[in-house]
């Protein structure tokens, strides 16, 4: 369970950075070199590889080198954690709102109404 819960968290940090959630963004659509998840960044290319490696990190990308070029492709089984972990966060939020909805229905019958 902890090395379960370590990679959530890793996905979870490295999703926190807005270059970041760009750059997996771009690689949901399909992969690509580093150069090109460059190009729509305004930073540098040495800021993309450390991105890219945050996120290798993580287990949300993987790289392989073919020449001078690196490039990158989302792991959707990463993608697929953190999905499941959020699924079933939302379930329980919504079996609490219907709860509450229960409860504020319940408070808006008159006072007279409830007694029958």
């Amino acid at each position: 369970m902890l090395d379960h819960d370590a990679r959530l968290d890793a996905v979870f940090r490295a999703l926190s950075e807005p270059a970041r959630r760009a750059i997996v963004l771009r690689l949901s659509r399909g992969s690509a070199s580093v150069s090109e998840l460059a190009e729509p960044l305004a930073m540098s290319l040495a800021a993309v590889v450390q991105h890219v490696q945050a996120l290798e990190q993580s287990g949300l990308v993987t790289t392989h080198k073919t020449g001078r070029v690196r490039t990158c492709m989302l792991d959707p089984q990463a993608i697929g954690l953190a999905e499941s972990w959020l699924s079933q966060r939302r379930l329980q939020w919504e079996g609490h709102f219907d709860r509450l909805g229960a409860v504020l229905a319940e408070d808006t019958n008159p006072a007279s109404e409830r007694k029958s």
